[in-house]
């Protein structure tokens, strides 16, 4: 499973977020990796220098072996809660996909 860290310019300290928050993604996704070929995250903040609330939007991309892509989005008011929320919401849709087809 490769992991692809994208972040738009206002996020700063880039290099340090995408080794802890690869790492963090791979560790919740470990159960998948025989299914997952890759995953996108692209971290934005949507105020840009402003102030505000749930402002870090995380969207993740996985790319299934053998199906189409599927994403989620979450935000948070810091780019922990973000990925951390788009992770866990991945996961809950991949145990739905994969546990479906492990069923047939």
């Amino acid at each position: 499973m490769i992991i692809q860290f994208n972040t738009d310019k206002t996020i700063e300290g880039k290099e340090r977020y995408e080794v802890y928050f690869t790492t963090k993604i791979m560790h919740e996704l470990k159960r998948f990796q025989n299914e997952i070929s890759r995953i996108e995250a692209h971290i934005s903040d949507e105020n840009g220098k402003k102030e505000g609330v749930n402002a870090i939007r995380c969207l993740l991309e996985a790319r299934i072996e053998g199906k189409k892509p599927i994403s989620v989005v979450d935000q948070g008011d810091t780019i922990e809660l973000a990925i951390s929320g788009s992770t866990a919401k991945l996961k809950a849709v991949l145990e739905t996909i994969i546990g479906k087809s492990k069923n047939r």
